[in-house]
């Protein structure tokens, strides 16, 4: 199993996540969801297992050893993701269970602010995740959503986008790569051209983190949010970057300990950034452990996993096109390696369910974007989705396996 980047040693990083070395239905596994959920290294179990082993405690309550330690480690975490981010403070961190509670809090955040005369703009190609939140709101606040249209290749039309832009629009959400098709969205310009006529901006980074460096501060965007496990950490824990501005301006998103400074049956009053939005005892472990694998990756380098991937993803795309038909949806050049199609009239789930037999995990469906599939008119895609531990050879396995099925299914 090799690739052209000779620098980045595939079979050494592979030996770093046990799962990939067990079998599927008698098969070597192979695992091309990475869209959906990363794999998990050594280091991230190890974090998890050491902290249950050795200071499992609460944090910021306890002046005993191991809630302190907790403290410490749960702390050091966040101030990893400010600097991995690169936001100003480390109290522009708000962890949370994820994406989806990372933009809800901001969504619900907005209530007080908008009006039945205000705008909110969201993209054609958004998770349901980034949609249906801002549905709510609108529905809370008479607000009235506009939609950024998409084209044939999977891009968001900019001229349309500019010409929605107007002094009512207020906010503006927009993926910074589509979980469907993996288009990278021109979020530098989205971002610029929405703060020309006032609008805040939240990009939803949970398909972007594990494949491009992100520095909030040079994008200047408003409001960011990750999820670690589709960064090789956990499930269950998150983030949310915003503009401390932005963040004070917010009310809280939900009410109990931790996010209080005093409590009386008359009045509370709330905590500084970023316990404010931190309400209750948090996925502690889990937010260790997203360091821990934010340190993994940038051991190796986001850089060389980029060039490593978008080689995977040169090769499955060539491999791919000379199936007979089979049809690509999104076909931009600028993408990170997720590849949606279709084989014929073939229905994609009957495609999933015989690749699973041999041992290849693939996503089938819609993908949480009905939207896109409504788009193209087809009722979903096969989605293979590459990491940095795949495969040339495992590349070579699923085309050979997608010709058999095909065969069975015709």
């Amino acid at each position: 199993m090799s690739t052209s980047n000779t620098s980045f040693d595939v079979n050494k990083i592979r030996s770093d996540f046990p799962i990939l070395s067990r079998q599927v239905n008698g098969c070597p596994l192979i695992y091309f969801d990475n869209a959906a959920t990363s794999q998990k290294p050594q280091q991230v179990i190890d974090a998890i297992v050491h902290y249950y082993q050795n200071y499992n405690a609460n944090i910021h309550r306890g002046v005993h050893a191991l809630s302190q330690e907790a403290t410490d480690a749960y702390e050091k975490a966040r101030r990893t993701l400010q600097t991995h981010f690169n936001a100003p403070k480390a109290a522009d961190i708000i962890m949370t269970s994820g994406t989806t509670h990372a933009i809800n809090l901001v969504a619900s955040g907005f209530t007080p602010f908008l009006t039945k005369d205000d705008e909110i703009l969201v993209s054609a190609l958004e998770h349901h995740s980034n949609i249906v939140p801002w549905q709510m709101l609108c529905e809370r606040t008479g607000a009235q959503l506009q939609v950024i249209p998409m084209t044939q290749d999977g891009t968001l039309d900019m001229s349309a986008y500019s010409k929605l832009l107007n002094n009512k629009t207020k906010l503006v959400f927009v993926n910074h790569v589509s979980n469907t098709l993996g288009t990278i969205n021109p979020i530098e310009q989205i971002i610029t051209a929405a703060h020309q006529v006032g609008a805040n901006v939240l990009v939803d980074g949970a398909q972007a983190c594990s494949h491009i460096q992100v520095d909030v501060q040079a994008l200047d965007v408003d409001f960011y949010v990750a999820s670690a496990h589709k960064m090789c950490g956990p499930t269950g824990v998150g983030m949310l970057y915003g503009k401390t501005e932005l963040l004070e301006k917010l009310p809280p998103y939900q009410g109990g300990g931790e996010m209080i400074s005093e409590v009386t049956f008359e009045q509370t009053t709330y905590a500084e950034l970023p316990h404010k939005f931190e309400a209750g005892t948090p996925n502690i472990a889990g937010g260790i452990a997203f360091g821990a694998a934010v340190d993994y990756l940038n051991q190796i380098g986001l850089d060389r996993i980029a060039q490593y991937e978008n080689e995977l993803l040169q090769y499955a795309s060539s491999a791919l096109s000379k199936l007979e038909g089979l049809k690509i949806y999104g076909t931009t050049e600028n993408k990170t390696a997720v590849i949606s199609f279709n084989i014929g009239d073939i229905h994609p789930y009957d495609i999933g369910v015989l690749l699973d037999k041999m041992g290849i995990a693939v996503r089938t469906g819609q993908h949480c974007t009905q939207p896109i599939m409504d788009f193209y008119g087809i009722p979903g895609t096969v989605r293979a989705s590459f990491a940095f531990y795949n495969t040339r050879t495992e590349i070579d396995l699923f085309v050979a396996a997608l010709k058999k099925a095909t065969m069975m299914l015709t």
